[in-house]
């Protein structure tokens, strides 16, 4: 699953990553350490004139009792009222440069966090839907969607988000590509490209965003 994540990179880098040509399309954006379910976030969806657009969106679907779902299982969007509609016409992609899981240890009441991204810490994309809910007053929200988890973090957990790859981009947002190319795009993501590492249990708070977030609980073993 995915529950938090991070994106602190300048918008200029968004910019060019995304190919965001349309200059008004692009709103400020603070560095982020730690975004929580309910908070605004930015999303790249499909603008005008084929152009793509940023937008700041809240994290969460409504879901009973108006919970949020931040998630939907990449295996059953296309089947759940809450997801099919979104998915056949709203898909977006949601900008991130790593993402946290927390994990089981026995022995430990205590859950451990750990950070993921990519090897480099670069940019990446989850794959997302996005639509307006009338019991959020009308606000656009978005959920992430999540697949098995590969090898690499199924030691983690058992799910993961749907990272999607740069060439995969213009697929996933156009509203005319076929249901079965677009689940081809929903798989686990390569283990080779990604990196890991524990974290301190500043991240356990929503009210911590910043970079308290990314420290390493051992610096002489980050990266596993």
């Amino acid at each position: 699953m995915c529950g938090r994540y991070s994106l602190t990179k300048p918008l200029d880098d968004l910019a060019s990553f995304f190919e965001l040509y349309d200059q008004s399309q692009r709103p400020n954006l603070a560095p982020r350490w730690n975004i929580a379910p309910t908070q605004a976030s930015a999303v790249v969806r499909a603008g005008t004139e084929g152009r793509r657009e940023l937008a700041l969106l809240r994290w969460g679907f409504a879901g009973p009792n108006n919970a949020p779902l931040i998630n939907a299982r990449s295996e059953t969007a296309t089947a759940k009222p809450t997801f099919r509609e979104a998915f056949a016409a709203r898909r977006c992609l949601v900008p991130a440069d790593s993402f946290y899981e927390w994990q089981t240890v026995e022995g430990q009441k205590a859950k451990q966090p750990w950070r993921i991204g990519l090897k480099g810490g670069g940019l990446f994309a989850f794959a997302g839907l996005w639509q307006v809910e009338s019991a959020f007053d009308g606000a656009a929200c978005f959920t992430i969607l999540t697949t098995a988890a590969n090898d690499y973090l199924a030691p983690l957990h058992e799910r993961m988000p749907v990272i999607l790859s740069r060439e995969t981009f213009a697929r996933w947002l156009d509203p005319a590509t076929r249901a079965d190319a677009l689940h081809a795009l929903m798989r686990p993501y390569p283990d080779a490209p990604m990196a890991r590492y524990r974290v301190t249990a500043a991240v356990n708070s929503v009210k911590t965003d910043d970079a308290a977030c990314f420290a390493p609980l051992n610096p002489a073993l980050k990266v596993a």
